[in-house]
């Protein structure tokens, strides 16, 4: 039975590192509330996601419909150089405003005014 649930959670790991950049880097030097925090944005996020991109068609196949396994991506871990560059490049301002514009056109876009 633990075994069972060992590979559940494996493979959730291993959906989140695909979709989510900062789940695959080492976070060794943030406190426990700062990575509570930021795992269950990464799985609100992506239940969102997959619920927007759900088929309807899906809801009548049953339980035995399961879908695509995704591989974990096996990665060396990261330097404690890649980690601080990687850290500066996540709190750079203008990536900050980059990525919300971009965010705001693709929601406009995928939306629209609804």
């Amino acid at each position: 039975m633990q075994e069972s649930v060992r590979k559940d959670v494996e493979r959730a790991f291993g959906v989140l590192q695909s979709r989510w950049g900062i789940v695959r880097n080492l976070a060794l030097s943030w406190d426990e509330r700062k990575l509570w925090e930021v795992m269950n944005s990464c799985v609100i996020m992506h239940n969102m996601i997959v619920e927007d991109e759900r088929d309807e068609s899906i809801f009548n196949q049953g339980f035995d419909y399961q879908g695509e396994n995704i591989e974990p991506l096996h990665q060396d871990p990261a330097t404690f150089e890649q980690f601080a560059q990687f850290h500066c490049e996540m709190r750079d301002w203008h990536t900050h405003l980059n990525l919300q514009n971009d965010l705001v056109e693709h929601v406009w876009d995928h939306i629209g005014n609804q």
